[in-house]
């Protein structure tokens, strides 16, 4: 009998371990609703919103305020992609790459999701009313509002939901802006319509490489027959070429030096020249290259931007 204190000993640390690697599962679960993949570069355009809108001098730059912009942008963010799951669990389940999701596979349940979500919107809206200003409240409580009952709708009723979608997608730049200085100008635009053009082709290589999926689940971000191809390449070379134009921008009013002009102009090329190979030459591979070089253009552009702020 003396076995038996040592065997109770190795059950409780037995079941102490499991129900350590449960909560972790449980955490992890719930980080992985707020897409923090997304959130990342939501972080990185807000910065470069506020960076560009904050006073020029380092020695007067509201290093604080930043980060009560990226907080509360990255909260309401967060809850949007929560509550976008929420909505969309049923059809997530549906796709390979998303049917382990936490709400698609059940190991979160919808109420849960629910409240967490809305928590984290609510409370980000509020956080960045008290810690920066209303109108950086305000755009993200439209951004939020726009996305989850405009763009997740339009996903299964048309094609062109990529270009609504878009529009909620280049808020963050205009919240950081906002947070900044408590306006909006024409430079805030400009990098609005930056975040707008390059969120085209950028999403045109998800759409290729998942049609079946998202047929499958029956969304309808790409055209079926014969136009699809058009759609797509069409939606890939125009955009990059007015993302070519108009990212020369900031250099044209001002805003930025030759350093940038020069990486606007060599970045600008290299992702063109990855837009027009996918429309030419539609593939999984050509592709997975766009979607890579989409990810490294925008925090590059963005960072010349801000290092050579004038």
């Amino acid at each position: 009998m003396a076995t038996e204190p040592i065997l109770a000993a190795l059950d409780v640390a037995e079941v102490q371990r499991r129900h350590g690697l449960a909560r972790s599962s449980v955490l992890s679960d719930y980080w992985s609703l707020t897409k923090p993949e997304v959130n990342f570069l939501i972080a990185v355009t807000t910065a470069a919103g506020f960076w560009m809108g904050a006073p020029a001098s380092l020695a007067h730059f509201p290093w604080t305020s930043l980060l009560h912009a990226l907080v509360g942008t990255v909260l309401v963010a967060s809850g949007a992609a929560t509550l976008n799951q929420l909505i969309e669990s049923r059809f997530d389940a549906q796709m390979r790459r998303t049917a382990r999701r936490p709400l698609a596979s059940g190991r979160i349940q919808p109420a849960h999701a629910l409240w967490f979500g809305s928590a984290l919107s609510v409370f980000g809206a509020i956080y960045l009313a008290l810690a920066t200003n209303a109108l950086a409240s305000l755009l993200s409580i439209l951004t939020l509002l726009a996305y989850l009952f405009l763009y997740t709708p339009l996903k299964r009723k048309t094609p062109l939901c990529t270009l609504i979608g878009a529009l909620p997608g280049a808020t963050p730049p205009l919240i950081g802006w906002a947070a900044a200085c408590g306006r909006l100008d024409g430079n805030a635009w400009l990098l609005f319509a930056i975040v707008f053009l390059w969120q085209l082709p950028h999403f045109m290589a998800i759409a290729w490489m998942y049609r079946e999926d998202y047929a499958r689940a029956g969304y309808i971000v790409l055209p079926v027959g014969r136009s699809k191809d058009h759609f797509v390449a069409w939606q890939t070379l125009l955009p990059s070429l007015a993302l070519l134009a108009v990212a020369l921008g900031p250099a044209i009013r001002g805003e930025s030096g030759i350093v940038y002009l020069a990486g606007a102009l060599v970045l600008g090329g290299v992702f063109l020249c990855y837009c027009a190979r996918f429309a030419f030459q539609m593939s999984t591979v050509s592709a997975r290259q766009l979607l890579f070089a989409s990810i490294l253009y925008l925090p590059l552009l963005l960072a010349f931007l801000a290092l050579d702020k004038k």
